[in-house]
C-alpha cells in the first residue's frame, strides 16, 4: 500500500497548508537542528530542508532531514541537480525513500559561482523538470531513467518550485505547466511581496486549469531589516520586492522594523490566502525560525490539522 506523507494527506483534504524551511548548518552539529525544529513542531505540517542552499556547504539535506524527523517532523528533502548527476540522483531517490522521508522538492540548484567554492564542476546533468518525471516514473512505474525495472519503488510526494516574477513573465505559467506534465504533486512558490503581481500569475494558472492539477503553496518569508529588504530588491535574482515595501519599513523606528516585518508577512498571508487556487502557503525564515510560531498564530493557522492516514 502507498505512503502518504503528512503534508500530502493534508492538502488532500483540502486544508490550507503550512510548510516551513530549516536551513542546515555549515558544520556537523546535530544540535542546529534540534534548536531549530522545535520552534516548527506543532507550527507546519511539514518542512523542507535546503540543499547547499546559495551553493555554500552544509550539512547534506537528507541527513538534517533525518534529524528533524527525530524530533517529531516530517521533511521534505530538496534535492538540487547541480551536484549529482542522474545516476546519484536516483540512488539518493531511493535512500531517502528507505529512510521513511516521502516528501520531496526537485530543484535545478544554485550556481556554484554564487558560492563558497564557485571553481567547482558543476553537473547539470538533468533539469528540475527532468528530474521530476524521473522520480514520478521511479514511483509511479517502478522503473529507473534507464528502463531497468525496480522491486520496490520510492513512495515520494513530488514538489517543484515556482518564480511567478521572474522574466519572461509571460513564460512563467508555461514553465509550470511543464513540471506538472512531468508529474509535480506540489508547487512552492517564490517569497511573494508583489502580492499584485501574484494575483496576476494565479489568475493565469487558472486559466489554464493548472491550480486543479497540482497543489500550489504560496512562498512567504519576513523582513528582518531594511538592509534585507534593499537587497533582496536590487540583488537577489528573480525577486521583487515593490517600493511600497520598502516604504512601509522606512516609515517605522529602526528598532520595530524586524516587528513591522513580521507585521507584513502576516498581512501577505491573509491576502494569498483569499486567492483562488493558492492551498497554502511555504513559510521561509531561515536563520530566523524562532518568529514561525508568532506568525503562524497571527495568520489564524493554528492548530495545524491531524489527518489521519
Amino acid at each position: 500500500m502507498k505512503t502518504r506523507s503528512n503534508l500530502e494527506r493534508v492538502l488532500e483534504a483540502r486544508h490550507f497548508a503550512v510548510t516551513g524551511e530549516l536551513g542546515p548548518p555549515p558544520s556537523a552539529d546535530p544540535e542546529v537542528i534540534g534548536s531549530k525544529a522545535k520552534f516548527l513542531k506543532g507550527n507546519v505540517d511539514a518542512f523542507n530542508v535546503t540543499d547547499g542552499q546559495t551553493a555554500v556547504v552544509r550539512m547534506a539535506s537528507w541527513a538534517a532531514a533525518l534529524l528533524g524527523k527525530e524530533e517529531g517532523l516530517e521533511p521534505i528533502v530538496q534535492m538540487t541537480c547541480r551536484d549529482r548527476n542522474r545516476i546519484a540522483l536516483q540512488m539518493d531517490v531511493l535512500g531517502i525513500a528507505a529512510l521513511g522521508i516521502n516528501n520531496m522538492l526537485c530543484l535545478t540548484g544554485d550556481h556554484q559561482k554564487f558560492g563558497n567554492h564557485p571553481t567547482a564542476k558543476g553537473v547539470y546533468d538533468v533539469d528540475s523538470i527532468q528530474l521530476v518525471k524521473m522520480v514520478r516514473d521511479m514511483r509511479d512505474e517502478k522503473k529507473f531513467q534507464s528502463g531497468d525495472d525496480m522491486s520496490v519503488e520510492p513512495c515520494l510526494f513530488i514538489g517543484a518550485a515556482a518564480n511567478p516574477f521572474a522574466d519572461p513573465f509571460e513564460f512563467r505559467v508555461t514553465r509550470l505547466a511543464k513540471k506538472v506534465a512531468a508529474g509535480a504533486d506540489f508547487i512552492q512558490t517564490q517569497i511573494i511581496y508583489n502580492v499584485d503581481k501574484f494575483a496576476e500569475w494565479m489568475k493565469d494558472v487558472r486559466e489554464k486549469g493548472l491550480h486543479e492539477k497540482v497543489k500550489i503553496l504560496a512562498g512567504v518569508a519576513p523582513i528582518k531589516s531594511m538592509g534585507a529588504a534593499r537587497y533582496m530588491k536590487t540583488r537577489v535574482p528573480g525577486m521583487d520586492v515593490p517600493d511600497s515595501v520598502l516604504e512601509r519599513l522606512q516609515g517605522v523606528p529602526k528598532e520595530q522594523v524586524s516587528r513591522e516585518g513580521i507585521k507584513l508577512c502576516v498581512d501577505i498571508i491573509e491576502q494569498v490566502r483569499q486567492i483562488e487556487g493558492v492551498a497554502g502557503i511555504h513559510l521561509m525564515a531561515i536563520e530566523w525560525e524562532e518568529v514561525v510560531p508568532e506568525i503562524i498564530a497571527a495568520a489564524g493557522l493554528l492548530p495545524r490539522p491531524g489527518v489521519s492516514a
